[in-house]
């Protein structure tokens, strides 16, 4: 058999690995050179059975790669005159090498570099993990009935598109529980669902903040809200907390702040409780100032002694509190469910605001959720998970060294799922975590919660945060006795 003519066009460099789908491979490397304009618009291509031939392939398998070319509209047939490329009116060329930076990046991605979250931890929560409740309690057999039982016949008036402030059902019952478990009265329509509370309190930061207004955060405090309103273009301003929590006459020393962002029924991280003193200075604070306050009660179900304190918001009279609660501390994180309790006159705009971003949440957890506090196992489940938690803490107490040279002892702990003990130094705060990372126990340090550029002096800011609730008592003291080794106490 003769040599094959020399084609029209330049086909040299199409390469086909028989085990890969040779016409796959043909199209492709077709469409590519169209693309790139090797093949210009209104080229004439090789007819099949000289493809074909040049390729070593046959005709059927040419054939249907011309199939999928004409099909995208790549070429096209002339009758009587072969497959021509297509009139193009835009072919995409490689992109020429930069030859700058671009434009400069928004002030909202400049704040973003320096405001985000850290990388997730990988793999099942060890001791003293901070921030994680025991999910190994959830009674997943009873979502998982719950769950089956409304995907089996969902009503079809859930299934559309939802109101973006969440399930009607759910928030009557959030409104109900909050009622008679927080003193919190409030209608359900003030209630909007979110995405856990980080959603919540990024909300508050896009609608309540304006590029350069002040924000008074703890300090320290919950790195993650600060975030968010940093990112939203505030300024951060950073007040003391003691042993009484947030420092009402350092906020008022503070200068004029356009909200305050406290977590009062168990300080993130110290642990303490506002007062009621406090309480009532901070919403007198947020009348005089015309200021907001978004009181996030991240973990208000962990009270052990006494029943939990009544929220910010159930003393506020103004509406001026902004109260953020979540179910990933009682059920577990990857639920990703919360909700945001508004003063009246906001609830409207934030679940408009919230429908730019999840048109509504998905319906299935919520309905499930629904239904799981409507039959009563929410409150059966936190009256376990409020004791398991007491228990856990009560074994990290107990099995705690006495003495550890340059750390104070453990505080009584009467709420929340974590513990604070202070460190006399900055290098013994690292010491210590460092050697317990070792023996693969988890330890937070306190320094890494403080605002940059404000507080005390360094060493003062020295400390160990401890989760207690993430893992049974066991676990507890396997990681205390491999923390005495490492520390040699």
């Amino acid at each position: 058999m003769g040599i094959p003519a020399p084609l029209p066009v330049d086909l040299s460099g199409i390469r086909l690995d028989p085990g890969q789908g040779l016409a796959r491979q043909l199209y492709q490397a077709l469409r590519q050179r169209i693309l790139d304009g090797r093949l210009a618009s209104g080229i004439r291509l090789p007819a099949s059975r000289e493809l074909a031939a040049l390729l070593g392939i046959s005709r059927n398998t040419v054939g249907r790669a011309f199939d999928q070319l004409y099909a995208e509209g790549y070429v096209q047939g002339r009758v009587g005159d072969g497959t021509y490329v297509a009139e193009l009116a835009a072919v995409v060329r490689p992109a020429p090498p930069p030859v700058h930076a671009g434009p400069a990046p928004r002030a909202a991605l400049r704040r973003l570099a320096e405001h985000h979250l850290p990388a997730a931890l990988d793999g099942p929560p060890r001791a003293f993990r901070v921030g994680v409740p025991a999910f190994d309690l959830f009674p997943f057999e009873t979502w998982a009935r719950l769950s089956a039982r409304f995907w089996r016949k969902p009503s079809p008036a859930r299934l559309g598109y939802g109101d973006p402030a969440g399930d009607a059902q759910l928030r009557e019952l959030i409104a109900a529980y909050l009622r008679n478990s927080r003193g919190l009265h409030c209608d359900p329509a003030q209630i909007l669902v979110t995405c856990g509370a980080q959603q919540a309190i990024s909300l508050c930061a896009q609608l309540l903040v304006e590029p350069g207004d002040r924000v008074a955060i703890e300090n320290p405090g919950y790195r993650a809200a600060g975030h968010a309103f940093a990112v939203a273009g505030a300024q951060l301003a950073g007040i003391d907390v003691d042993d009484q929590g947030l420092d009402t006459a350092a906020l008022a020393r503070a200068g004029r702040c356009r909200l305050a962002y406290v977590t009062p029924s168990h300080q993130y991280p110290t642990g303490v409780t506002l007062s009621l003193a406090r309480r009532l200075e901070l919403l007198d604070w947020a009348e005089r100032q015309d200021s907001w306050i978004v009181e996030d009660d991240y973990d208000g179900e962990y009270r052990y002694r006494g029943t939990p304190l009544a929220p910010l918001a159930a003393l506020d009279r103004q509406g001026r509190v902004l109260y953020v609660g979540t179910f990933c501390k009682i059920a577990f994180p990857a639920l990703r469910l919360g909700y945001l309790v508004l003063p009246p006159a906001l609830a409207e705009a934030f679940a408009r605001r919230r429908a730019l971003d999840m048109r509504h949440s998905e319906i299935g957890s919520q309905a499930v959720m629904a239904e799981f506090i409507a039959a009563g196992h929410f409150q059966r489940h936190i009256r376990r998970m409020r004791g398991a938690a007491q228990a856990r803490r009560d074994a990290l107490l107990a099995g705690w060294p006495s003495e550890v040279p340059g750390c104070s002892p453990l505080p009584a702990v009467e709420a929340g799922l974590h513990l604070c003990v202070r460190v006399d130094s900055l290098a013994r705060e690292r010491q210590l975590i460092a050697a317990a990372a070792a023996v693969g126990v988890e330890l937070n340090a306190l320094s890494d919660y403080w605002l940059a550029g404000s507080g005390p002096p360094a060493d003062r800011r020295a400390g160990l945060v401890l989760g207690f609730a993430a893992v049974p008592e066991a676990q507890i003291a396997a990681a205390l006795q491999a923390l005495r080794r490492a520390w040699g106490v």
